[in-house]
């Protein structure tokens, strides 16, 4: 929740005149939801794709201050972030109303880039298979492992993210791995296709490393991405 319509019109300009993004790497920027026609408008001519930060798992109704699929659907977004770990922590969004959103986005012709992730007490109590697997499986038995051909997932450590604990990229894979194993238990050539991207505190310090990873396909990038200058970089580690 940044940003004004000068702040973004001066960051994504710069991200723009960047040129990130190529046949190796895809760049999507998320914006709020107040901000998504501006975006669209920026974006016209480029090869950066448009994406919202999250979704209601309805079309319509009584719902106010929601924002349903349809709506999201009527610009040009391409992929919608459903469960992220602030949407679960602060607005108590359960594993069930994430796969619904994930079956909404879907049924709209966009791509939901799924988060999953344990906390840090979590980590501690050695849950991680656990949580991580259970926020998966919410999904595939909404959608099936089918419903992840058309789908990315996203590792979010959040005991990683403004703790001051930082994950290594050796921790980060062992979770990437776990995750593409068990897609790969249900269908091996879904398992290998589907992007898995690495979410916690992403910078252009660390991201070659985390890239060169077997399992991670690139990064969820939070508070760097407010830094042009500096998600650039990130979007260069991924291209090489």
């Amino acid at each position: 929740m940044h940003g004004s319509r000068a702040t973004i019109k001066g960051l994504l300009g710069d991200v723009v005149a960047g040129n990130p993004g190529s046949d190796a790497c895809e760049v999507a920027v998320c914006p709020t939801f107040l901000h998504l026609p501006l975006v669209e408008q920026l974006l016209t001519g480029n090869n950066i794709v448009l994406g919202a930060q999250n979704v209601h798992h309805l079309d319509e109704g009584a719902f106010t201050g929601e924002v349903s699929p349809r709506m999201l659907a009527e610009y040009s977004v391409r992929y919608v972030i459903v469960g992220h770990s602030e949407r679960r922590q602060w607005f108590h969004d359960t594993d069930e109303l994430v796969a619904d959103k994930f079956a909404a986005v879907q049924s709209h012709g966009m791509v939901p880039i799924l988060c999953l992730g344990e906390t840090l007490q979590q980590r501690d109590a050695g849950q991680v298979d656990k949580i991580v697997l259970g926020q998966l499986n919410a999904v595939i038995e909404k959608v099936g492992i089918a419903g992840f051909s058309n789908a990315v997932i996203a590792y979010e450590p959040i005991w990683a993210i403004g703790t001051g604990r930082t994950a290594t990229p050796q921790q980060a894979q062992e979770v990437h791995e776990l995750i593409r194993k068990h897609l790969d238990r249900l269908d091996g050539s879904i398992a290998n296709s589907c992007r898995i991207l690495y979410g916690g505190s992403v910078k252009a310090a660390n991201a070659a490393e985390l890239f060169n990873q077997q399992d991670i396909d690139g990064g969820l990038v939070g508070g760097a991405s407010l830094d042009p200058a500096e998600f650039l970089k990130i979007c260069t580690s991924a291209d090489n």
